[in-house]
């Protein structure tokens, strides 16, 4: 192999010198990077001076503080760094590194820690960073087979490229496949799938044919059960939402005025990286990088990822011209046979910085402090939190009627529901946003399924086999309200088919599953996903005896009182009032404060908007079939929020906080991307989410 071409000649350690495998270095100089980059004229003083004060506040590098705001070149860090560290620079592009050195370590360790195994020569591997004050760290994490290994510098940039322009296809082949077999939709088994399916129809058809009566029974048997199991579950989480609130009150009356809550103090912070997927989204510049620019987290400690399809004209076009400050990078997804936003977020998953992962969609306005609140959750949680997920609510319910359902179910499910269900111990099937992670137990679990069409939902479950538990957080995502009706049946049916396929899935092996959650969360999986399901496609058959108030005949009043005695339609009445009930009561208290209370009126009208969902459920079972991995893009962008008021929000802990709506007084994208939210005079998509699959269907 050819000598290799350096900028300037290597600093080699002589053998009296060699320090034992996992340092690797050269001696160090003793001038701090600051001042060398003061003598080589690569920074000015006063921004010095800044990022010195900001470093002293928080665990980061300066390089990376001074980069984060466009206070230094990468080429001007990368030369002061080859100074400090007495060690060579090398660019990939000029003389290319060797593919197999990458492949033992690692494509996507590679690209989490910012190094580049370069080439072996001599019985030496040198390995290129970006990142040299990690490196002695990091060497007794890489192959034994590595031997005696050198430092060399590049930039991370560098290290990106070089690492895709060899690997890239195995990497997006990886993320393919992340989640193994035996939970994963790619091993469904087609024609069972189909026979079961066209086996189900035919004895359907038979049984309406042959005997309509009985098989409608037994439909409504299961559909009533289905229901007193959803009620009871929607029960027990409304009771333990009430006993959460209460105790935060509790806790706030125990601090003493003045004095700030354990969860608001000052903890370290962490690099937070925020996955975004885009798709088909035409006014990405406009709207969503201003929304992001919000964010009053640290811009060092801050990585947003726009995840974009290599396919995808419209975003790329959208993103064309548009300089993009160091906090906020473009992934290209390479193309393949599968086109989903799981498989887009396993392949980002590799360039994330961050040891904390979450992902925004395209049409979310997070909280300006969301990622504040997440590394103090995150700080104060167990060992065992894996996930944080936030509430998501929408920017438009004024738009229509269907707008305003749509809202108050999120209320619902975010604010009381699922804070329950998690409080109850239960498996959280997570949104598709507003969600974050510790890197660690993501990796764990294999990430997301990239075939499965409710991969947050799917997440959920194999986090809870696992023992990782998720936790809500008081930090809102606004979002635009689907408010069309076609548009709303299909994004429900997409929904719908995921959490079809997610319990097939892992019925698999009932027994394993019953091992790994044990009695109580398996029962409580079946109400979640199976239950849910069989509310929305059995649906007609419990709102067809709203006839009976009516006056009108019903086929089965005879068979169920002959079966059940006189009361059987009573108690049936009676079951569907108490689901009312409960339903609306729920709804009520979701909407209580400022924010949605102009909602309390519209609330029982949600008796009238679940039956939407029995046509979503049908067309979702047809699509499990015929289309498992089809995407049913849901479109945003449709309603304009420029002339939106913001309203304020009582938040769980007693503070005020008042969303940021609309535009940002005229100024340019660059100003507002250059914005830092910590400074030393200052306090430091395309692919839709899914958000509830609640179910009031039956009782409607």
């Amino acid at each position: 192999m050819a000598e290799p071409a350096f900028q300037h000649p290597p600093l080699l350690l002589s053998d009296e010198d060699t320090p034992p495998r996992g340092s690797a270095l050269a001696p160090r100089s003793r001038l701090p990077l600051g001042q060398i980059l003061l003598e080589d004229g690569a920074v000015d003083p006063g921004n010095l001076l800044k990022a010195v004060v900001m470093r002293q506040r928080q665990k980061v590098r300066l390089g990376q503080i001074l980069m984060a705001h466009n206070w230094v070149t990468p080429e001007a860090l990368t030369r002061a760094l080859s100074r400090q560290w007495r060690t060579a620079v090398v660019d990939p592009a000029i003389t290319p590194g060797d593919p197999r050195l990458i492949d033992a370590a690692g494509a996507g360790f590679c690209l989490a820690n910012g190094i580049l195994p370069w080439r072996r020569i001599g019985g030496v591997t040198w390995v290129a960073t970006a990142r040299p004050e990690q490196f002695a760290d990091l060497c007794p994490k890489l192959p034994a087979e590595f031997g005696h290994i050198q430092m060399l510098l590049c930039e991370e940039e560098q290290v990106r490229t070089a690492v895709l322009k060899t690997r890239c296809s195995a990497m997006i082949r990886a993320a393919e496949l992340s989640v193994r077999p035996t939970e994963s939709c790619r091993t469904r088994n087609e024609r069972r799938s189909g026979g079961l399916a066209l086996t189900l129809m035919a004895v359907l058809a038979m049984g309406l044919w042959l005997m309509p009566v009985i098989l409608l029974t037994v439909l409504s048997v299961w559909a009533a059960l289905t229901l007193v199991a959803q009620t009871g579950l929607k029960l027990l989480a409304f009771a333990a939402s009430l006993r959460i609130a209460s105790e935060r009150r509790a806790l706030r009356r125990s601090i003493p005025e003045g004095q700030p809550a354990a969860s608001q103090m000052n903890v370290p912070l962490p690099v937070i990286s925020v996955m975004v997927p885009l798709f088909r989204e035409s006014d990405v510049a406009g709207r969503l990088l201003s929304r992001l620019a919000r964010l009053d987290y640290p811009r060092e400690l801050t990585d947003i990822l726009l995840v974009v399809e290599a396919g995808d004209s419209v975003t790329r076009r959208a993103l064309e011209g548009v300089s993009l400050p160091f906090w906020l990078r473009i992934i290209e997804v390479p193309a393949g046979p599968l086109q989903t936003k799981p498989r887009a977020l396993n392949y980002a998953l590799n360039f994330c910085r961050g040891e904390i992962v979450g992902v925004w969609d395209a049409e979310d306005r997070p909280d300006p402090d969301q990622l504040h609140r997440i590394a103090r959750g995150f700080h104060h949680a167990a060992a065992d939190v894996a996930c944080l997920q936030g509430a998501l609510d929408y920017y438009n319910p004024r738009s229509n009627w269907l707008a305003r359902c749509f809202t108050i179910e999120y209320a619902a499910w975010f604010r009381v529901l699922l804070p329950g269900i998690a409080r109850l111990g239960l498996i959280v099937p997570l949104g598709g946003t507003t969600l974050f992670f510790r890197r660690e137990a993501l990796e764990a679990v294999g990430a997301w399924d990239a075939w499965n069409v409710t991969e947050d939902a799917d997440l959920g479950v194999r986090l809870a086999r696992r023992g990782w538990r998720t936790e809500l957080i008081d930090t809102t995502t606004d979002e635009e309200a689907n408010c069309r009706v076609l548009p709303w049946i299909r994004q429900r049916s997409r929904w719908l088919k995921g959490y079809a396929m997610t319990w097939g899935v892992h019925m698999r092996d009932p027994r394993g599953l019953w091992r790994d959650l044990g009695a109580r969360r398996f029962c409580a999986f079946q109400v979640q996903f199976f239950g849910t399901l069989s509310q929305y496609l059995l649906a007609p058959v419990l709102l067809s005896f709203w006839l009976l108030s009516l006056g009108l005949p019903h086929p089965l009043r005879e068979p169920l009182a002959a079966v059940w005695g006189g009361h059987a339609i009573a108690g049936l009445f009676a079951l569907f009032v108490f689901s009312e009930v409960v339903s609306i009561t729920v709804g009520l208290w979701a909407v209580r404060g400022a924010r949605h209370r102009h909602l309390l009126g519209w609330v029982p009208t949600l008796h009238f908007y679940f039956p939407l969902g029995c046509l979503a459920g049908w067309k979702a079972i047809y699509e499990v079939v015929v289309r498992p991995f089809y995407w049913d893009k849901t479109e945003h962008g449709i309603f304009d929020d420029a002339d939106i008021t913001a309203i304020p929000e009582t938040a769980d802990d007693g503070t005020v906080r008042l969303p940021l709506f609309g535009s940002i007084g005229g100024r340019s994208l660059a100003d507002l991307a250059g914005q830092s939210g910590d400074r030393p005079d200052a306090r430091g998509a395309g692919y839709a989410a899914r958000p509830p699959v609640t179910s009031h269907a039956a009782s409607a």
